[in-house]
């Protein structure tokens, strides 16, 4: 790191405090102005603040490492514009409407209190000991890799740039609460973008140009059947990523994420009105369609660089090329001074925009979802302290699982891949039957949730097991019905068969219970919308609103076709 780069890093932190202290002048006198930000936010902050809460760990080593190891495999989890788009077409008018702060306070609405603790049971918990551990220990990671240095004062330096990242993110998270993190990621947004963009262009240069990485890793086959990296669509026989598996599988986790889980839709909850909202759907679904570009793709351009040169990636002990080095090493060892420091502000950027989100949704989930449901009548003013306090306590508990992290760190790095895709089918089933469908009832919804967590713990822990023993997926003779469905069974394929299953279950249960007052739950399910609610959501729309779905719908068939 040059003087430039640190100068650079100093001019970024600088922008960062000047915004800070600003949106800590705004008054936040009640919860709406804490965790939704007044319910004010334009379409630029929302979308800005969508792409910038999803872009974290999980793409600075997890997306970049994939595309280093297995190439554009984990492209349908990430050309996922058009789910953001079913989130502000289909579901933001059921959420505004419904008024609610939480996605398990929409869950009450529709169904019963029990929903409702189920499901903000479930966030806490794996927002937590997944989402912010898992970033806080990427960041760590990263930093130490980028800076180069091993230790400082005597002192490991991953533990500084850990504790660092959280306590400076938490400090205008507490203070700042949602506004502090959609207008931070106005800022942080573009430094990301442009950052990642320069290292994809130097990476190509460095290369030879486009060609040369698809001639390359085109000629590295994945599996029996021949398809090779640049292959999206592989053969249904793929142990991994079987296509019709990733498709299905993709677009269950995608649902969930994009549409129902309470880390991106609170970002659209805090628009002052359904146009803003929707409009930054559609802002976040065109910034959703560049992590290919800007991080899986550099991921390849590594790789194709190793494969070149023959020495570019670090080695792992068992002297395999260290694939979740891709990213970092790019940084370390292509770019210039000065623009080194520009990248080092939009990792920074990202790492600290998903980290505030996370402590953001997480203090709300405790403050609206257990607090004040206890307390009704608490006062507005506390509210807002109750849930810097709650962002305090998930700060401490992330610091405290970050040494956890780190003696396990690749391993649970792979459990937590498969967390989502079992924590994901029965949440999506409760809100699919629950929107979609009005004779749903409450028992059904919440059956519909509890089978899907009943499920996905007993898959969890049959993985844990099975991998204990040392049995690997697919080498055993005759497995038994239990190991056959939730051992050796595709996670994708499972992941389909699972949502169906909840489904299922849901809709049983609901032809044998008590149908739901169609009063309690206007506007609430397609079909019980009142005339003046369909003007209003139709009001919210014009004809360029459908042109750029339009152009995102088209560029992710674009996309697909090229890399078939």
């Amino acid at each position: 790191m040059a003087l430039l780069d640190w100068l650079v890093i100093a001019i970024f932190c600088l922008a960062l405090i000047g915004v800070i202290v600003w949106v800590m002048r705004q008054k936040q006198n009640n919860a709406a102005d804490y965790f939704l930000g007044g319910k004010d936010a334009t379409w630029i902050a929302i979308g800005a603040s969508i792409f910038a809460s999803n872009i974290g760990s999980e793409h600075l080593i997890g997306l970049a490492g994939s595309g280093a190891s297995s190439g554009m495999a984990m492209a349908h989890w990430e050309i996922q514009g058009w789910m953001i788009l079913l989130l502000g077409w289909v579901f933001v008018p059921f959420y505004t409407r419904s008024m609610v702060y939480t996605m398990p306070e929409f869950l009450e609405r529709r169904f019963n209190p029990q929903s409702r603790t189920i499901l903000a049971t479930i966030s806490l918990i794996s927002y937590v000991l997944t989402k912010v551990a898992v970033t806080v220990y990427a960041g760590g990671l990263v930093f130490q890799q980028v800076f180069g240095i091993e230790s400082l004062w005597g002192i490991d330096f991953f533990w500084i740039a850990a504790v660092g990242l959280v306590l400076i993110t938490a400090l205008y998270t507490i203070f700042g609460g949602m506004k502090s993190v959609l207008y931070t990621s106005v800022l942080q947004t573009p430094i990301l973008l442009l950052g990642s963009l320069i290292i994809l262009v130097l990476g190509l240069k460095e290369l030879g140009g486009w060609s040369e990485m698809m001639r390359i890793c085109s000629e590295v086959k994945v599996n029996e059947a021949g398809d090779s990296m640049v292959n999206l669509i592989r053969d249904n026989g793929d142990p991994q990523y079987p296509w019709l598996g990733a498709l299905i599988g993709s677009a269950v986790i995608g649902f969930w994420y994009w549409c129902t889980d309470q880390f991106i839709v609170q970002r659209v909850l805090s628009g002052k009105d359904e146009r803003e909202a929707r409009r930054g759907t559609i802002f976040g679904a065109y910034l959703k369609l560049l992590p290919v570009f800007l991080f899986l793709i550099p991921g390849m351009i590594a790789f194709a660089l190793h494969q070149k040169l023959g020495s570019f990636l670090p080695l792992t002990e068992a002297g395999l090329p260290n694939s979740d080095a891709a990213f970092p090493t790019l940084v370390a060892k292509l770019l210039p001074a000065g623009i080194k420091g520009l990248i080092v502000c939009g990792i920074l950027a990202a790492l600290m925009s998903s980290l505030a989100s996370l402590f953001n949704s997480s203090a709300a989930l405790f403050t609206i979802d257990f607090y004040q449901r206890f307390r009704p009548n608490t006062d507005p003013k506390r509210l807002v302290r109750i849930g810097q306090a709650a962002t305090v306590v998930i700060v401490i508990l992330g610091i405290l699982w970050i040494p956890v992290m780190r003696s396990i760190g690749d391993v649970l790095y792979l459990y937590l891949q498969d967390v989502q895709s079992v924590l994901a089918p029965g949440i999506a089933a409760a809100f699919l039957i629950g929107i979609g469908w009005k004779r749903a009832s409450a028992q059904g919804g919440m059956w519909a949730l509890l089978s899907g967590l009943i499920i996905g713990l007993t898959r969890l822990a049959a993985k844990i097991y099975y991998s204990n023993q040392g049995i690997v997926a697919g080498t055993t003779e005759d497995p038994s019905f239990f190991q056959t469905i939730f051992y050796e069974e595709n996670w994708l394929f499972f992941c389909g068969w699972m949502l169906l299953f909840c489904l299922a279950v849901g809709v049983v249960v609901s032809l044998f219970t008590k149908a739901p007052d169609e009063a309690r739950i206007r506007g609430l399910v397609f079909g019980t919308s009142t005339a003046e609610q369909r003007a209003a959501t139709r009001a919210s729309w014009n004809s360029w609103d459908i042109i750029n779905t339009i152009i995102i719908l088209g560029i992710t068939v674009a996309f697909y076709i090229y890399f078939w």
